[in-house]
């Protein structure tokens, strides 16, 4: 666990069923600093196209752990090789009101990485300093109504992009995790 005490905004899921996710939160050290590997999922998916997301996915039989989870589906749409990431932690789990019960690994990749995309799981890839993510005017939370009950929806605009939903907010639950070390 990289931090005691999580601070996150926690989505209400009660009867939802949720199914096990696990995704890469993977940093590279780059001429500019530190920087996040954030993916675009292509719009002729079902779930969630076009969104901003981290490589990853749900578990397969012959993963061992939700580590390897996270390190199978980076290597899968990215080209990501698990021996090219260093582990550091996990976060604590993220549920959604779609039904996923997200763990996030966090690692740094440790040598050159040109991503190869997947283009049935991935139609781009781009990073995002972790400066930028750090600081708190960037990340914002909007508290929408649903059945009568609160419920937070982070967003980070980046360039032409905004990231948002689960994504966003497993990324301001690492910042606000790593201010508070």
């Amino acid at each position: 666990m990289l931090a005691n005490a999580p601070l996150q905004r926690v989505v209400n899921t009660d009867g939802i069923r949720l199914r096990s996710a696990a995704v890469l939160m993977a940093f590279q050290q780059t001429d500019v600093g530190v920087e996040l590997l954030l993916t675009q999922r292509p719009q002729h998916l079902k779930a969630h196209p076009g969104q901003i997301a981290f490589p990853g996915g749900k578990p397969e039989p012959q993963d061992d752990s939700i580590v390897d989870t996270a390190l199978r589906e980076a290597w899968e749409e990215v080209a990501l090789a698990p021996s090219q990431v260093d582990v550091l932690g996990v976060l604590p789990q993220h549920n959604t009101l779609t039904g996923f019960s997200i763990t996030p690994i966090v690692g740094i990749i440790d040598s050159p990485f040109t991503p190869i995309l997947d283009a049935q799981e991935v139609s781009d890839s781009f990073t995002v300093p972790l400066s930028f993510l750090m600081a708190d005017q960037h990340r914002h939370t909007l508290w929408l109504t649903r059945r009568n009950t609160p419920v937070p929806v982070t967003f980070i605009p980046y360039q032409q992009r905004l990231i948002w939903g689960a994504t966003a907010a497993i990324i301001d639950t690492f910042c606000r995790q790593l201010t508070k070390i």
